[in-house]
This record gives C-alpha cells, sequence and structure tokens, in this order.
C-alpha cells in the first residue's frame, strides 16, 4: 500500500486530494490540525503521532522531526542498503508528501506583529519534509501548493506521476523552500544594510511576447515582499498586452512622475522622458508635455498623475501612443480612447507611488550591481546660489529641471521653463554634446530659449557646455560642481550675465 503525509497549514483543496488519494488506495497520515480536518470530512486518516511515538511537543515546535517520517521519505527503493535499514526499523516507506509552510511573510507584514509571535511563524519541519521529499522525488511525490493537486491525482490515475511533473514538483518544492529563508533573512537583517549575502525572490506575473527584440524570451516578475511594484492595483481597460519594452519605459515615466506634486504629464521613449510637463491642470500639463518634443512622443508610454478628462482624452486620440497611464478616466475619455486598438490604457487603482526603500540592481555579467535606489529629493537649502540672481519663478524652474534629469540616461542635460521641458540631452558620451543636442531639440520644436534654465546631472568639466548654452540664451543653469575647473564655469556665467546654482550632489543613471 502506498503512504501519504498530509501537513498543511493552508487547508485550501487538501480534503478534495485527500478524498482522491484514498480512493487510489493510499493510506493517509496527517498531523494537528490536517488531521482533525480529515475526520471531519470522514475520509480516513492515521495521526503522525501514532507513527511515531510521540506527541506533538514545544507548543508545536516539534511534530515531524522524526526517523519515522524522515526515513520513510528519504530513502531510496533501489538501493538495498536503505531498503535493509527500513525493515532494521521497522519504518514504512512514504511515497507522497504534501506540505505548504507557515505563514511566515504576511505574519511580519502587520503593522502589530511581535518578535515572538513572528519567530513561532518560522516552520522548520515543514521545510526539512518538502527538502527531503524533494531531494528523492525519484521515489516521493513532493507537492507544496494546492494548484498542483489535480495533476497529480489525474496522473496518478493514469498509472503513476512521470519523471517529468515529478523534477517539476521538486524545484518548485525548493524554490519554495529557498524563497522561505529569504523571507526570514530579509526580517531578521532588517534591510538597512547592503548585505553579505543578497537573496531577492522574485514571483512569475506575466509572459511577454518577446524581450527588447522579438529573439529574446522575456516574463515580467514582481519582488517577494515588495510593498509595491510596477503593476500593484493596475487595471488594464483596453489594448493589446503588455511588453517588455512597454514595462521598462513605464517604471522610467512613473519614477519621474512621483516626484512631480502637481498636475503633471511624463511622456517617455525608450527609457528617457521626451517631454515632461506641470500645469495648474492635467490639460495643460499634457499639452505642455506633447508640445515640447511631438516628433519624441510618437509612440511613446504617457504617464499622467491626475485623471484623464474628456478633454484630455480626445486630444490623446490624435497621438500615437503606446501605454497610457492614469489614476483614474472620464467614461468618455475611456470610450474615445477605445477607439484605437493599439493604445494600452492602464488605470492605476493603488494611486500612489513607490516608497523608494528597495534596492536599485542592475544586472552585470557574472552578478549584480546593488545601490539604493536615487530617489530621494535633494533639498533647496542645501544648494548655494554661487553667481546671479535667482528669483521664485527661477528656482522653480530651476527645481523643476533638476528633478527631470535625474531620470534621464547620463550624461544627461535637460532644458526647461515654465513648467515645460524645452530640449533634453540623454544619454552622450561627452557633456557638451548633450548641451549641443538639447538646444538643437529645443530649437527644432520652435521654443526660445531666452530665459530658460539648464540641468545637467553632473559637473561641467570645462566651460565649453555651459558657453554653448549661455550663447543660445540660457539665463539659470544647476549642476552638482565638483569639477578642478567649477571656477572657470563660474566664470563663464559670471560673464553672460546668467545665474548659477550648484546642488553638491550628482545623479548619474546608467
Amino acid at each position: 500500500m502506498r503512504r501519504a503525509v498530509l501537513s498543511v497549514f493552508d487547508k485550501t483543496g487538501v480534503a478534495a486530494l485527500a478524498e482522491g488519494l484514498s480512493g487510489l488506495g493510499f493510506e493517509l497520515l496527517a498531523s494537528g490540525g490536517t488531521a482533525k480536518l480529515l475526520v471531519a470530512e470522514g475520509i480516513p486518516v492515521i495521526p503522525l503521532e501514532q507513527l511515531t511515538g510521540f506527541a506533538e511537543m514545544l507548543g508545536h515546535r516539534v511534530v515531524t522531526l522524526h526517523p519515522a517520517v524522515h526515513g520513510g521519505i528519504l530513502a531510496r527503493r533501489d538501493v538495498p542498503e536503505d531498503v535493509a535499514d527500513l525493515a532494521a526499523q521497522g519504518i514504512e516507506p512514504i511515497d507522497l508528501v504534501c506540505v505548504n509552510l507557515y505563514p511566515f511573510e504576511q505574519t511580519v507584514a502587520r503593522l502589530d506583529v511581535s518578535w515572538d509571535d513572528a519567530i513561532e511563524k518560522i516552520d522548520v519541519g515543514g521545510p526539512a519534509m518538502l527538502r527531503a521529499a524533494a531531494k528523492n522525488h525519484a521515489d516521493v511525490i513532493p507537492l507544496c501548493r494546492p494548484a498542483d493537486y489535480g495533476l497529480v491525482l489525474d496522473e496518478l490515475r493514469e498509472g503513476d506521476v512521470s519523471v517529468a511533473t515529478r523534477r517539476e514538483l521538486a524545484a518548485r518544492a525548493f524554490a519554495t523552500t529557498a524563497a522561505y529563508d529569504s523571507a526570514v533573512t530579509r526580517w531578521l537583517s532588517g534591510g538597512g544594510e547592503l548585505p553579505d549575502t543578497l537573496l531577492p525572490v522574485f514571483d512569475h506575473s506575466a509572459d511577454l511576447s518577446y524581450g527588447e527584440n522579438p529573439h529574446q524570451r522575456a516574463a515580467y516578475y514582481t519582488e517577494r515582499g515588495a510593498r509595491t511594484h510596477l503593476l500593484a492595483r493596475v487595471d488594464q481597460l483596453h489594448g493589446k498586452p503588455l511588453s517588455f519594452n512597454n514595462l521598462n519605459d513605464l517604471s522610467a515615466a512613473r519614477l519621474l512622475s512621483i516626484e512631480l506634486e502637481g498636475p503633471a504629464c511624463v511622456i517617455v521613449k525608450h527609457a528617457n522622458p521626451c517631454g515632461v510637463g506641470a500645469a495648474e491642470t492635467i490639460e495643460e500639463a499634457y499639452a505642455k508635455a506633447l508640445a515640447a518634443d511631438p516628433v519624441g512622443a510618437f509612440g511613446g508610454v504617457v504617464v499622467l498623475n491626475r485623471p484623464v478628462s474628456a478633454a484630455v482624452g480626445e486630444q490623446l486620440t490624435e497621438q500615437f501612443v503606446e501605454v497610457l497611464f492614469a489614476p483614474g478616466y472620464d467614461s468618455a475619455a475611456v470610450e474615445a480612447l477605445a477607439r484605437k486598438p493599439g493604445v494600452r490604457i492602464l488605470d492605476d487603482r493603488e494611486r500612489r507611488g513607490f516608497d523608494g526603500s528597495e534596492w536599485d540592481v542592475k544586472r552585470v555579467l557574472g552578478g549584480v550591481l546593488v545601490q539604493d535606489r536615487d530617489g530621494e529629493p535633494d533639498p533647496p537649502d542645501a544648494m548655494k546660489i554661487v553667481c546671479g540672481e535667482v528669483t521664485p519663478a527661477l528656482w522653480e524652474d530651476l527645481l523643476f529641471a533638476w528633478t527631470v534629469v535625474k531620470h534621464v540616461l547620463s550624461n544627461a542635460i535637460v532644458i526647461a521653463r515654465d513648467g515645460q521641458t524645452l530640449g533634453i540631452g540623454a544619454g552622450q558620451m561627452s557633456r557638451v554634446d548633450a548641451v549641443r543636442i538639447a538646444v538643437e531639440k529645443a530649437r527644432e520644436h520652435g521654443h526660445s530659449l531666452e530665459g530658460a534654465v539648464l540641468a545637467s546631472d553632473a559637473f561641467f568639466p570645462f566651460a565649453d557646455g555651459p558657453g554653448i548654452a549661455l550663447g543660445a540664451g540660457i539665463g539659470a543653469i544647476i549642476q552638482p560642481g565638483g569639477s578642478k575647473r567649477d571656477d572657470e564655469v563660474v566664470a563663464a556665467v559670471t560673464e553672460a550675465g546668467a545665474a548659477m546654482v550648484i546642488t553638491g550632489r550628482r545623479h548619474f543613471r546608467h
């Protein structure tokens, strides 16, 4: 007779599994609450303590940690010495183990959880049994999630569980225990310092049609334990499935938009903002963002931080938009936008940003680079005016440009005025080239640069970059400073009758 051990915290579907196994001739052993549930359902079951000869002890800390359990699980049926050991100890083999673990992550997510409560939700026996079954999956079926119960029963009814399915279940079991240990590690370490060993866990959220290019496979994974994520509480109201590039651009746009407090619109293309607008109304903000670079905005991701009105919805129908993201839509706006089959309309039910506490991780050959996310706004009172006069209106423009430039690939230059980006130079090897491109882009779209401001994500190594901007009419510059030639740059700005602010902090983005 084949035997199964059932010991689950989440009892979803376990009665149906037990009934199916019993019908297939399995002898069922179960612990504690699982046994009580099966008895109440009228399913024949042997309490695990009858197998071990010991009642559960230490406040349920020791239940399944016994040779009668682990010997029955780990014994290799094709190894004579293992079979002899079982016979000598009077232990019967176990052919299926169904275990899911204490809800540690849900417990520590509670604001009122005590240290003792959290410690008691660290499962020991469950992971030990699951790992043992997964190790010996050639002889033992490891089950750790209700979604697999039906599959296993179906294959057993056909004769036995296939080798391929056993390996898949074993991999899932080890992934489950690894993720569980990672959660405990993160909680114990507190997440404050860069750890000696980084143990992030990501769960598959969606398959994507392909990656950055059609020949690359891709999927979207969300980090286990994260307070929120890119698509948390986001409803897709219309359009095709989201692609890899859609999500990458959406992330860039959302990270910038949450730093803009008033009504604002961010348009991103290839992970760079191509138009950003801030205004008194969302209608005006969108108009500013689009007018900043209407050519670059073609096929971009548009993020608004206020609900989309009917008027904005109609305006958006005149633009080719890949993804539209906003915290709510007027019904007339959705109706208008739905006439365009290509646009993906996303409704942000979360209506809040990211908390910035997550690590920023970049994949490199054979490893990852880990850093704090560059999400904290720079305090204006730490910035210094090194030349010229900065009026309140100019300050507002400088801070707006400084906020945007953080989100542009380095070397990065942003020219702005009145809550609108006018020209953006992104991802250049030379900073002077980035200035030249930003100036040319602004002129290309008919923007006057007289009295506009310029932000640079890092210092100017020479006065040539500022010289180009000043010659085009730029009235104020904001930059980190720190170059050996800062004095030459300040002198050039002073001579041009412009103003300059040194922030003391750079914002590279690679």
